[in-house]
């Protein structure tokens, strides 16, 4: 998927689940490829979505991204394309697994219906903790592969 970079994410910063999950992606993001837009708040539907007929209930129904170039995502594509913006190339391989991504497509409307109670059962912290797990370990292994050569565990390099 071609994706003209920043990417912005409309997302409901009201949702604690949905914004533990943003601010992970920000806080990975070292080149500057994701903005976020809250489409909870007063300016949610901005000139773009306004001019791409969405309404303050579509944003808010699942989410939606807009490329540099005008190309829209939503739902699944949306974390795919983010996760892999940032480095997290394990997670966005999970969201696009071609076994998977069938049952993702389902069930993540009913995720974003339900993510106000998920996060009072406080998923929200759980999925944010993996999140940022993979981010460490993402910035770990390239810090490990630096200058065109890999440290070994042992110490040494090859």
């Amino acid at each position: 998927m071609n994706v003209a970079w920043p990417l912005r994410i409309y997302y409901d910063a009201s949702c604690p689940l949905c914004r533990e999950e943003m601010q992970a992606i920000v806080a990975s993001d070292r080149e500057g490829r994701i903005q976020l837009h809250d489409a909870s708040g007063p300016e949610g539907v901005d000139g773009h979505a306004r001019a791409a007929g969405l309404t303050r209930e579509q944003l808010m129904h699942l989410i939606h991204a807009r490329d540099a170039e005008g190309r829209w995502l939503v739902g699944v594509d949306v974390f795919v394309v983010a996760y892999g913006a940032v480095g997290l190339s394990g997670i966005a391989r999970f969201w696009s697994h071609p076994r998977l991504r069938p049952l993702l497509d389902r069930v993540y409307p009913w995720i974003a219906r339900a993510r106000q109670p998920l996060s009072r059962l406080r998923l929200n912290r759980l999925y944010g903790w993996w999140v940022r797990r993979a981010a460490r370990r993402a910035q770990q292994r390239s810090q490990a592969c630096a200058n065109g050569y890999c440290a070994l565990p042992s110490g040494r390099e090859h």
